[in-house]
Protein backbone atom coordinates (compact mmCIF):
# COMPACT_ATOMS: atom_id res chain seq x y z
CA UNK A 1 0.00 0.00 0.00
CA UNK A 2 1.22 3.50 -0.81
CA UNK A 3 1.18 6.26 1.79
CA UNK A 4 -1.09 8.26 -0.50
CA UNK A 5 -3.92 5.91 0.49
CA UNK A 6 -3.61 6.99 4.14
CA UNK A 7 -5.35 10.16 5.32
CA UNK A 8 -3.35 13.16 6.50
CA UNK A 9 -4.55 12.66 10.08
CA UNK A 10 -3.46 9.02 9.98
CA UNK A 11 -0.06 10.00 8.57
CA UNK A 12 0.46 12.49 11.39
CA UNK A 13 -0.48 9.83 13.95
CA UNK A 14 1.87 7.26 12.36
CA UNK A 15 4.72 9.78 12.31
CA UNK A 16 4.26 10.48 16.03
CA UNK A 17 3.99 6.77 16.86
CA UNK A 18 7.11 5.96 14.87
CA UNK A 19 9.04 8.73 16.63
CA UNK A 20 8.00 7.37 20.04
CA UNK A 21 8.82 3.80 19.00
CA UNK A 22 12.27 4.90 17.85
CA UNK A 23 12.86 6.68 21.17
CA UNK A 24 11.90 3.51 23.07
CA UNK A 25 14.28 1.45 20.95
CA UNK A 26 17.12 3.89 21.61
CA UNK A 27 16.50 3.50 25.34
CA UNK A 28 16.62 -0.29 24.90
CA UNK A 29 19.92 -0.01 23.01
CA UNK A 30 21.50 2.15 25.71
CA UNK A 31 20.39 -0.28 28.42
CA UNK A 32 21.76 -3.23 26.41
CA UNK A 33 25.20 -1.65 26.00
CA UNK A 34 25.28 -0.82 29.71
CA UNK A 35 24.50 -4.47 30.49
CA UNK A 36 27.30 -5.76 28.26
CA UNK A 37 29.99 -3.23 29.24
CA UNK A 38 29.27 -3.32 32.99
CA UNK A 39 28.69 -7.11 32.99
CA UNK A 40 25.25 -6.79 34.54
CA UNK A 41 22.68 -9.62 34.64
CA UNK A 42 21.10 -10.13 31.24
CA UNK A 43 17.42 -9.39 30.74
CA UNK A 44 16.10 -12.84 29.86
CA UNK A 45 13.56 -11.31 27.48
CA UNK A 46 16.46 -10.36 25.21
CA UNK A 47 17.37 -14.06 24.89
CA UNK A 48 13.89 -15.11 23.86
CA UNK A 49 13.35 -16.22 20.21
CA UNK A 50 10.43 -13.77 20.25
CA UNK A 51 12.44 -10.88 21.67
CA UNK A 52 11.69 -8.76 18.60
CA UNK A 53 7.95 -8.93 19.41
CA UNK A 54 8.33 -8.34 23.16
CA UNK A 55 10.47 -5.19 23.28
CA UNK A 56 8.56 -1.89 23.32
CA UNK A 57 9.31 -1.26 19.66
CA UNK A 58 8.11 -4.76 18.79
CA UNK A 59 4.94 -4.32 20.84
CA UNK A 60 4.14 -1.24 18.77
CA UNK A 61 5.18 -2.79 15.46
CA UNK A 62 3.25 -6.05 15.85
CA UNK A 63 0.33 -4.90 17.96
CA UNK A 64 -0.30 -1.17 17.87
CA UNK A 65 0.85 0.09 14.45
CA UNK A 66 -1.91 1.05 11.98
CA UNK A 67 -3.26 -1.75 9.78
CA UNK A 68 -3.01 0.47 6.69
CA UNK A 69 0.75 0.70 7.09
CA UNK A 70 1.50 -3.00 7.43
CA UNK A 71 1.68 -3.80 3.71
CA UNK A 72 3.97 -0.85 2.98
CA UNK A 73 7.38 -1.99 1.71
CA UNK A 74 9.31 0.37 4.01
CA UNK A 75 7.39 -0.78 7.06
CA UNK A 76 8.06 -4.44 6.20
CA UNK A 77 11.77 -3.78 5.63
CA UNK A 78 11.99 -1.99 8.98
CA UNK A 79 10.45 -5.01 10.71
CA UNK A 80 12.84 -7.42 9.00
CA UNK A 81 15.86 -5.41 10.12
CA UNK A 82 14.45 -5.14 13.64
CA UNK A 83 14.07 -8.93 13.87
CA UNK A 84 17.59 -9.43 12.51
CA UNK A 85 18.95 -6.99 15.11
CA UNK A 86 17.43 -9.01 17.95
CA UNK A 87 18.92 -12.20 16.53
CA UNK A 88 22.34 -10.53 16.58
CA UNK A 89 21.64 -9.27 20.09
CA UNK A 90 20.97 -12.80 21.37
CA UNK A 91 24.32 -13.99 19.98
CA UNK A 92 26.07 -11.00 21.52
CA UNK A 93 24.58 -11.63 24.97
CA UNK A 94 25.30 -15.36 24.86
CA UNK A 95 28.92 -14.63 23.97
CA UNK A 96 29.17 -12.07 26.78
CA UNK A 97 27.86 -14.65 29.29
CA UNK A 98 30.15 -17.45 28.18
CA UNK A 99 33.48 -15.65 27.80
CA UNK A 100 35.43 -12.61 28.86
CA UNK A 101 35.56 -11.08 25.39
CA UNK A 102 33.23 -10.50 22.45
CA UNK A 103 34.80 -10.98 19.04
CA UNK A 104 35.04 -7.89 16.80
CA UNK A 105 33.16 -9.77 14.09
CA UNK A 106 30.21 -10.46 16.40
CA UNK A 107 30.07 -6.88 17.62
CA UNK A 108 30.37 -5.49 14.08
CA UNK A 109 27.48 -7.72 12.97
CA UNK A 110 25.35 -6.37 15.82
CA UNK A 111 26.35 -2.77 15.07
CA UNK A 112 25.64 -3.18 11.34
CA UNK A 113 22.19 -4.61 12.09
CA UNK A 114 21.44 -1.64 14.32
CA UNK A 115 22.56 0.78 11.62
CA UNK A 116 20.46 -0.90 8.94
CA UNK A 117 17.38 -0.79 11.13
CA UNK A 118 17.92 2.89 11.89
CA UNK A 119 18.31 3.63 8.17
CA UNK A 120 15.00 1.91 7.46
CA UNK A 121 13.31 3.91 10.22
CA UNK A 122 14.73 7.21 8.97
CA UNK A 123 13.74 6.34 5.37
CA UNK A 124 10.14 5.66 6.46
CA UNK A 125 10.10 8.86 8.53
CA UNK A 126 11.27 10.85 5.52
CA UNK A 127 8.59 9.26 3.31
CA UNK A 128 5.95 10.11 5.90
CA UNK A 129 7.16 13.71 6.03
CA UNK A 130 7.19 13.90 2.24
CA UNK A 131 3.60 12.69 2.12
CA UNK A 132 2.60 15.21 4.77
CA UNK A 133 4.30 18.30 3.38
CA UNK A 134 4.51 17.72 -0.41
CA UNK A 135 1.00 16.43 -1.02
CA UNK A 136 -2.34 18.14 -1.26
CA UNK A 137 -3.94 17.94 2.17
CA UNK A 138 -7.41 17.12 0.83
CA UNK A 139 -6.87 14.57 -1.93
CA UNK A 140 -3.39 13.16 -1.28
CA UNK A 141 -2.27 14.08 -4.81
CA UNK A 142 1.20 15.63 -5.10
CA UNK A 143 1.06 19.40 -4.74
CA UNK A 144 1.35 21.68 -7.76
CA UNK A 145 4.66 23.09 -6.51
CA UNK A 146 6.29 19.74 -7.30
CA UNK A 147 5.12 19.47 -10.91
CA UNK A 148 7.97 21.32 -12.61
CA UNK A 149 10.82 19.67 -10.62
CA UNK A 150 9.41 16.17 -11.21
CA UNK A 151 8.77 16.70 -14.92
CA UNK A 152 12.19 18.26 -15.45
CA UNK A 153 13.73 15.21 -13.82
CA UNK A 154 11.74 13.04 -16.21
CA UNK A 155 13.04 15.10 -19.12
CA UNK A 156 16.61 14.34 -18.07
CA UNK A 157 15.80 10.61 -17.98
CA UNK A 158 14.32 10.85 -21.48
CA UNK A 159 17.45 12.55 -22.78
CA UNK A 160 19.74 9.89 -21.30
CA UNK A 161 17.76 6.74 -22.05
CA UNK A 162 15.55 5.65 -24.94
CA UNK A 163 12.22 5.85 -23.16
CA UNK A 164 8.98 7.77 -23.37
CA UNK A 165 6.99 9.63 -20.75
CA UNK A 166 3.43 10.85 -21.18
CA UNK A 167 1.57 13.47 -19.24
CA UNK A 168 -2.19 13.98 -19.14
CA UNK A 169 -4.44 16.72 -17.86
CA UNK A 170 -7.64 15.44 -16.27
CA UNK A 171 -10.68 17.54 -15.46
CA UNK A 172 -13.80 16.33 -13.65
CA UNK A 173 -16.79 17.08 -15.86
CA UNK A 174 -19.43 19.50 -14.59
CA UNK A 175 -17.85 19.52 -11.14
CA UNK A 176 -19.43 22.90 -10.31
CA UNK A 177 -22.85 21.22 -10.44
CA UNK A 178 -21.81 18.93 -7.58
CA UNK A 179 -20.94 21.91 -5.38
CA UNK A 180 -24.08 23.80 -6.41
CA UNK A 181 -26.48 20.89 -5.94
CA UNK A 182 -24.93 19.01 -3.00
CA UNK A 183 -22.57 21.46 -1.28
CA UNK A 184 -18.81 21.83 -1.03
CA UNK A 185 -18.41 18.94 1.42
CA UNK A 186 -19.86 16.65 -1.24
CA UNK A 187 -17.48 18.20 -3.76
CA UNK A 188 -14.56 17.42 -1.47
CA UNK A 189 -15.68 13.80 -1.22
CA UNK A 190 -15.84 13.57 -5.01
CA UNK A 191 -12.29 14.92 -5.31
CA UNK A 192 -10.98 12.52 -2.67
CA UNK A 193 -12.72 9.48 -4.19
CA UNK A 194 -11.54 10.35 -7.71
CA UNK A 195 -7.89 10.68 -6.71
CA UNK A 196 -7.99 7.50 -4.64
CA UNK A 197 -9.38 5.66 -7.65
CA UNK A 198 -6.54 6.98 -9.82
CA UNK A 199 -3.86 6.07 -7.29
CA UNK A 200 -5.29 2.59 -6.87
CA UNK A 201 -5.40 1.85 -10.60
CA UNK A 202 -2.24 3.59 -11.82
CA UNK A 203 1.17 1.96 -11.55
CA UNK A 204 3.28 2.61 -8.41
CA UNK A 205 5.68 4.88 -10.31
CA UNK A 206 2.97 6.94 -12.05
CA UNK A 207 2.27 10.26 -10.37
CA UNK A 208 -0.87 12.31 -9.80
CA UNK A 209 -0.59 16.05 -9.14
CA UNK A 210 -3.36 18.41 -8.13
CA UNK A 211 -3.09 21.13 -10.75
CA UNK A 212 -5.89 23.25 -9.35
CA UNK A 213 -9.53 22.86 -8.31
CA UNK A 214 -10.90 19.75 -10.02
CA UNK A 215 -8.01 19.55 -12.50
CA UNK A 216 -5.18 17.04 -12.12
CA UNK A 217 -1.99 16.24 -14.01
CA UNK A 218 -0.84 12.64 -14.48
CA UNK A 219 2.77 11.70 -15.21
CA UNK A 220 3.14 8.23 -16.79
CA UNK A 221 6.62 7.11 -17.87
CA UNK A 222 7.81 4.03 -19.79
CA UNK A 223 5.15 3.14 -22.37
CA UNK A 224 4.10 3.61 -25.98
CA UNK A 225 1.36 6.13 -26.95
CA UNK A 226 -1.41 3.65 -27.72
CA UNK A 227 -1.24 1.76 -24.39
CA UNK A 228 -1.33 5.09 -22.54
CA UNK A 229 -4.43 6.13 -24.45
CA UNK A 230 -6.00 2.77 -23.68
CA UNK A 231 -5.09 3.08 -19.99
CA UNK A 232 -6.62 6.54 -19.78
CA UNK A 233 -9.81 5.25 -21.35
CA UNK A 234 -9.89 2.47 -18.77
CA UNK A 235 -9.46 5.05 -16.00
CA UNK A 236 -12.12 7.25 -17.57
CA UNK A 237 -14.62 4.38 -17.77
CA UNK A 238 -13.82 3.28 -14.23
CA UNK A 239 -14.30 6.79 -12.83
CA UNK A 240 -17.61 7.19 -14.62
CA UNK A 241 -18.83 3.90 -13.14
CA UNK A 242 -17.57 4.66 -9.63
CA UNK A 243 -20.37 5.24 -7.07
CA UNK A 244 -19.27 8.06 -4.78
CA UNK A 245 -20.77 8.31 -1.31
CA UNK A 246 -21.44 11.98 -0.51
CA UNK A 247 -23.42 11.33 2.65
CA UNK A 248 -26.83 11.37 1.00
CA UNK A 249 -29.35 8.62 0.34
CA UNK A 250 -27.87 7.75 -3.04
CA UNK A 251 -24.25 7.86 -4.28
CA UNK A 252 -23.46 10.03 -7.26
CA UNK A 253 -21.35 9.51 -10.39
CA UNK A 254 -19.03 11.88 -12.19
CA UNK A 255 -17.09 11.60 -15.43
CA UNK A 256 -13.73 13.06 -16.46
CA UNK A 257 -12.07 14.39 -19.61
CA UNK A 258 -8.41 13.77 -20.44
CA UNK A 259 -5.82 15.51 -22.62
CA UNK A 260 -2.74 13.40 -23.39
CA UNK A 261 0.67 14.30 -24.80
CA UNK A 262 4.27 13.16 -24.81
CA UNK A 263 6.62 14.89 -22.39
CA UNK A 264 8.95 16.41 -24.99
CA UNK A 265 12.61 16.53 -23.90
CA UNK A 266 13.40 19.25 -26.45
CA UNK A 267 10.97 21.94 -25.28
CA UNK A 268 10.34 23.54 -21.88
CA UNK A 269 8.21 21.50 -19.50
CA UNK A 270 5.65 24.28 -19.53
CA UNK A 271 5.14 23.74 -23.27
CA UNK A 272 4.30 20.06 -22.76
CA UNK A 273 1.85 20.99 -19.99
CA UNK A 274 0.24 23.52 -22.32
CA UNK A 275 -0.11 20.84 -25.02
CA UNK A 276 -1.84 18.51 -22.55
CA UNK A 277 -4.11 21.37 -21.56
CA UNK A 278 -5.04 22.05 -25.21
CA UNK A 279 -5.78 18.36 -25.69
CA UNK A 280 -8.00 18.51 -22.60
CA UNK A 281 -9.97 21.40 -24.10
CA UNK A 282 -10.35 19.36 -27.28
CA UNK A 283 -11.81 16.54 -25.16
CA UNK A 284 -14.27 18.96 -23.58
CA UNK A 285 -15.22 20.35 -26.98
CA UNK A 286 -15.85 16.79 -28.17
CA UNK A 287 -18.54 16.35 -25.53
CA UNK A 288 -16.48 15.54 -22.41
CA UNK A 289 -15.92 12.08 -20.86
CA UNK A 290 -13.33 11.20 -23.50
CA UNK A 291 -9.57 11.18 -24.18
CA UNK A 292 -7.84 13.34 -26.77
CA UNK A 293 -4.17 13.19 -27.82
CA UNK A 294 -2.42 16.46 -28.61
CA UNK A 295 -1.46 17.17 -32.18
CA UNK A 296 -0.05 20.24 -33.92
CA UNK A 297 -3.47 21.33 -35.18
CA UNK A 298 -4.34 22.22 -31.60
Amino acid sequence: MGLNEITREELQAVSSQLQEALHNHQLWHRSLLRTVVCRLPVDQRDLSPQAHTECRFGQWYYGQSPEKLRDHHGFIAMGNEHQRLHQQTTQLLLAANSSNTISPHLYDSFDNSLERMQLEIYALQRELEDSLFNHDSLTGAISRLNILPVLREQQELIRRTPQLCHIAMMDLDHFKRVNDLHGHLAGDRVLIASVRYLLKHLRPYDKVFRYGGEEFLLCMPHAEPTPHSDRLNELREGLAALPIDIGEAEPIHISASFGLTLLDANVPVETSIDRADKALYAAKAAGRNCVRMWDESM
